[in-house]
């Protein structure tokens, strides 16, 4: 799933250390809830996108709800954000809609996501590039402009 909210302008830099050394303790519960592959990804305007795994978003969220350690994270992490409206990060985020997926897309045509086209053996560095003009169109006098005029 993924989601987005809004860090203020002036929070940027914090926002973003803060995220460099996230408590061990947050790191283990997040884990323990089934929060996986989790990331965030912060636009210079405040743009922030999180990306993260869950089989149960709803589950996921229950189950940090029930960590303690989670509460006095979102209270720290909830003044960073604009247009919370007095709900904590973890709950206050919108949703994107995923419109496009490419295994699920390769599975309906019949592909396979590990199927990858044949490596092209690279051209040598004197070959010339295949919109040149064929050899046999080649001027054959060997002379340059500067020596015919």
């Amino acid at each position: 799933m993924c989601f987005q909210l809004q860090v203020k302008p002036d929070r940027l830099e914090e926002y973003a250390e803060r995220h460099r050394a996230v408590w061990p303790e947050m790191l283990q519960a997040l884990k323990r809830s089934g929060w996986n592959n989790y990331s965030l990804f912060l636009r210079e305007d405040g743009l922030l996108i999180g990306y993260v795994e869950v089989d149960s978003l709803e589950r996921a969220q229950a189950a940090m709800d029930a960590e303690t350690i989670n509460a006095a994270w979102q209270e720290q992490m909830g003044e960073f954000f604009i247009d919370l409206e007095g709900a904590r990060p973890d709950t206050g985020f919108v949703e994107l809609r995923e419109v496009f997926h490419l295994e699920d897309q390769l599975a309906e045509t019949g592909g396979s996501a590990d199927t990858s086209p044949e490596p092209q053996p690279a051209a040598p560095a004197s070959a010339a590039p295949a919109s040149a003009a064929p050899a046999s169109a080649a001027p054959t006098d060997n002379s340059t402009d500067a020596e015919q005029n």
